[in-house]
């Protein structure tokens, strides 16, 4: 029998950063008993740091009153061990975009959460999640869950199943995210990018490469999308706060795919990726942020 996603009370999430920290803090204010495992005791303390951070914010925006805060936080363990993952009923993984760290993370994650009904899901932006099902011996119950950032804001989760995802796993998991979290689910195949990035990224990458001619500057390119077609935000604004480094992981995760130069990441971006000017997180992009 399958685990029904009312009954999945006890959560794993494996990477405390923007994501992963999101997806413990919704997990958490849902009355989930949530276990956040990073990559040591610092990083740990860091994420917890990061959904502090957050639920105060939330409380000082009047989205949240202060017990529910305290209690959310209070429903947190954050960890430097992935064993301490072994009694979860569902891990999610959020660690950084790339394949071979998150095949490893699910390889680990197969040995030690101990029941085997388990599901085992991934944050992923676009690696296909077959990649990650055959790391483990229970692809049927490998999937992907792609929240979005900032994950305590954003209403949306993309279910992605594979070849060998069951049926059942994923109606339990749309269940999970649409009763017990309060999110709206949308289903996808396993395709490179899924729904939402394989064809928002082309867009951004249109627009990087618009500003990496000259033909216009990111600040008129992002005006342009605001004021002219009524986009809450521009490209390039939206480019940094993905992070390039995702957004150039992305497309190249889609090129590798298909191989349309429409994903190709362009030179600039590549070059940015490289010097570190990855967007907000690192207060410089296409445009600089105040990192205080």
């Amino acid at each position: 029998m399958s685990t029904l996603s009312s009954e999945i009370r006890r959560i794993g999430i494996v990477g405390g950063g923007r994501m992963g920290a999101g997806i413990a803090e919704v997990c958490s204010r849902a009355g989930l008993d949530t276990v956040v495992c990073e990559a040591d005791a610092t990083a740990a303390r860091a994420a917890r740091e990061r959904v502090a951070v957050s639920l105060e914010r939330a409380v000082q925006r009047g989205k949240l009153d202060r017990i529910s805060a305290e209690d959310a936080l209070a429903r947190l363990l954050f960890t430097g061990d992935l064993e301490d993952l072994a009694d979860r009923q569902l891990v999610i993984e959020a660690a950084v975009e790339n394949a071979e760290v998150k095949t490893e993370i699910f390889t680990a994650l197969d040995k030690i959460v101990e029941d085997p009904e388990a599901i085992l899901a991934s944050n992923t932006s676009a690696i296909p999640v077959m990649t990650l099902g055959m790391a483990t011996r229970r692809a049927d119950r490998v999937l992907g869950l792609h929240f979005f950032n900032p994950v305590p804001v954003l209403p949306l989760v993309e279910i992605v199943s594979s070849l060998h995802t069951t049926a059942d796993t994923a109606e339990t998991m749309e269940s999970f995210v649409r009763e017990t979290l309060g999110k709206t689910a949308i289903r996808s195949q396993d395709r490179s990018g899924f729904v939402v990035n394989a064809l928002l990224v082309p867009y951004l990458l249109s627009a990087i490469r618009m500003a990496e001619s000259g033909f216009a500057t990111a600040a008129d390119i992002d005006a342009g999308m605001v004021l002219g077609c009524a986009h809450p935000m521009g490209p390039l604004k939206l480019a940094d706060l993905i992070g390039l480094d995702s957004v150039a992981a992305i497309a190249e995760s889609l090129y590798d795919e298909f191989k349309e130069p429409l994903y190709a990441p362009p030179p600039l971006l590549r070059r940015m990726v490289q010097a570190g000017l990855l967007g907000r997180k690192t207060g410089r992009g296409f445009h600089t942020y105040d990192r205080g």
